[in-house]
């Protein structure tokens, strides 16, 4: 009986319709509480997200944004301390990152920081803070990398420094801010006597940036490299 039945639907396929909304309607009897109750909790839960980003994140993302200006002014005065403390009146950078964590302006506040760290000769601060900073822009993003090559620099591990700037290299390539990364990269892996690495970042300089103020002396340079090399 059960296979003429499964014969019938087949030959039959309103039937079939007919028998499939008849489960459903069934199901749905029988878990109509279970059902209410999880539409009600997704209803809930999409009402209290949009208020939460509407009444609270909003706000709280403006407020920000204003907050961080001073210190963006006094950054662009060199009044460094200023700008990473504040003065009381308004807010400098690390208060912006303690009072709005969550926020673009705090993570901004990140970068900003990380650089007056590194102009200040706090190079592990600014370390910290660049590392902190999640950026998309594609200038930002390869600025703040490089910059952290830099405060390996001052830190005097070459080995690191010559990491980050060829990830600063890497990252949105373009001809203005990546011969100068892969310069920095290729004089960083010397001073670790990396010479390989240097070679290889060299040529690329010069296959890919030829025309750059940093490939002037690029011939030179290459020798050099090939020279250690020979005496390995």
């Amino acid at each position: 009986m059960a296979k003429k039945k499964e014969f019938d639907l087949i030959d039959n396929p309103e039937a079939a319709v007919e028998a499939s909304l008849s489960r459903v309607e069934s199901f749905v009897q029988k878990n109509k509480e279970k059902i209410l109750y999880v539409l009600g909790a997704l209803v809930v839960l999409i009402a209290g997200t949009w208020g939460y980003n509407q009444f609270i994140t909003k706000p709280k993302e403006e407020k920000a944004q204003i907050a961080i200006y001073p210190a963006q002014l006094a950054f662009e005065k060199d009044s460094l301390e200023l700008a990473l403390n504040g003065n009381g009146l308004s807010d400098g950078f690390l208060d912006i990152i303690d009072e709005y964590g969550s926020t673009k302006a705090a993570n901004l506040a990140n970068y900003y920081a990380g650089l007056c760290y590194l102009s200040l000769g706090q190079p592990a601060d600014a370390i910290a803070f660049l590392d902190n900073f999640k950026g998309s822009d594609p200038v930002l993003s390869v600025l703040a990398k490089g910059a952290i090559g830099d405060a390996f620099a001052n830190l005097d591990q070459p080995e690191e420094a010559s990491e980050y700037y060829l990830k600063a290299a890497e990252k949105n390539s373009n001809n203005f801010l990546t011969p100068i990364f892969l310069k920095k990269a290729g004089t960083a892996a010397e001073m670790s006597e990396d010479f390989k690495t240097a070679l290889k970042v060299y040529k690329r300089l010069k296959s890919e940036f030829s025309n750059s103020d940093e490939a002037q002396d690029i011939e030179a340079l290459i020798s050099f490299c090939e020279a250690k090399m020979n005496n390995l």
